[in-house]
């Protein structure tokens, strides 16, 4: 899906980005960003060159990080439509959780 539409070197950039996250004690704001506003999710935040990109995730038990959604980022404001989107997903995955 949007990982496997991206040019090589952005897939490795953004797999570059999840493993920074993964082993990093301390990960920064500019790899990972919790959303404002929302219950738990955040943005992984990849950029190559002057191509940014984000990809929505959330924590499963404080450990597991959930990938939702991700889109190229073409303006100063995250899309609404994108964040419901990932919200969505996020929703979906904790009433399956439950079952």
């Amino acid at each position: 899906m949007f990982f496997n539409e991206q040019r090589p070197e952005v897939q490795n950039k953004i797999l570059w980005t999840l493993k920074a996250i993964e082993e990093l004690e301390r990960v920064p704001e500019s790899y990972l960003k919790h959303l404002e506003g929302t219950d738990g999710l955040y943005e992984v935040r990849v950029k190559h060159g002057t191509d940014i990109f984000r990809i929505f995730c959330f924590f499963d038990r404080g450990k597991l990080i959930v990938l939702a959604n991700g889109f190229q980022k073409k303006s100063q404001k995250t899309p609404g439509n994108e964040i419901s989107k990932a919200l969505k997903i996020k929703l979906a995955y904790e009433k399956e959780e439950k079952q």
